[in-house]
C-alpha cells in the first residue's frame, strides 16, 4: 500500500485509462467508479481497493495500475476503479458504527472521484460513479451483472446485500433513505462534491 498525493492519484488513472476504457469496452460500457465503506477500521487498508482514504482523508494506493482487476464489486470489476473509506466497522442502516466516515474522508473520496475521472474522461453521475450500494441495485441501468442485491432490495433473498455509503451520518446525508429524491443520499452528496470540485478546478 502506498501514500499518494492527489496529483499522484490522477496520473496513475491517467496512465492507466487506455487499459481501463479497453476492458470497459469489451463489455459494451464505459469504465466504471464504484465507492465503497471497507466495514474495517480506521488505518485497516484492503488490496481489494485501488484507493483506500484513511480516517485523516490520505489517499493509499494498492497497486499503480487502475486497470487491475481487483475484487471489490461483485461482477462488475473489470474496466471499474474501486475506491474505499477506512472505517464503517458494523455499519449498518440503523448506524455508521464506531467509526464512520469523517469530513476528512467525504471530502478527499470526492476529490478523488474528480481526479479519477477527469483522468478517464468521465462524466460525473450516476452511470459512471455508483456507491456500492447503488451498484448493488442495478441504479446504473445496466442489469448485465446480477441482480439487485441491495440493503433494500435484495431480490436473491440470501441475505447477502450490500448499503455502502447509502448515507453518510452528516446534515446532508443524515440517515438511511434509499427512496429520498432530494440529494440526501451518500451517492448523491458524494457526486455533487465532486462536481464542485471539478467545477472550482475549471475556473483556476
Amino acid at each position: 500500500m502506498k501514500k499518494v498525493t492527489l496529483e499522484e492519484l490522477g496520473q496513475i488513472a491517467s496512465d492507466s485509462r487506455e487499459a481501463i476504457w479497453g476492458k470497459a469496452e469489451q463489455y459494451g460500457r464505459d469504465p466504471k467508479v464504484y465507492l465503497h465503506w471497507s466495514a474495517g477500521h480506521y488505518g485497516q487498508f484492503y488490496a481489494d481497493y485501488h484507493v483506500n482514504i484513511d480516517a485523516d482523508g490520505s489517499l493509499h494506493v494498492s497497486t499503480d495500475d487502475f486497470s487491475e482487476t481487483l475484487n471489490h464489486t461483485w461482477r462488475r470489476n473489470t474496466g471499474a476503479v474501486g475506491i474505499a473509506l477506512a472505517g464503517c466497522y458494523g455499519a449498518g442502516s440503523r448506524s455508521l458504527g464506531d467509526e464512520p466516515p469523517t469530513a476528512a474522508q467525504i471530502e478527499a473520496m470526492a476529490q478523488a472521484i474528480q481526479v479519477v475521472c477527469d483522468a478517464l474522461w468521465l462524466t460525473i453521475d450516476k452511470v459512471h460513479v455508483l456507491t456500492h450500494g447503488e451498484a448493488a441495485n442495478n441504479e446504473d441501468g445496466d442489469w448485465s451483472c446480477h441482480r439487485p442485491y441491495a440493503w433494500w432490495n435484495d431480490s436473491y433473498g440470501d441475505g447477502d446485500t450490500r448499503g455502502d455509503l447509502e448515507y453518510l451520518g452528516t446534515d446532508e446525508s443524515p440517515r438511511y433513505n434509499p427512496f429520498a429524491t432530494d440529494g440526501s443520499r451518500g451517492g448523491d452528496v458524494l457526486r455533487g462534491k465532486a462536481n464542485w470540485y471539478r467545477n472550482a478546478a475549471k475556473a483556476k
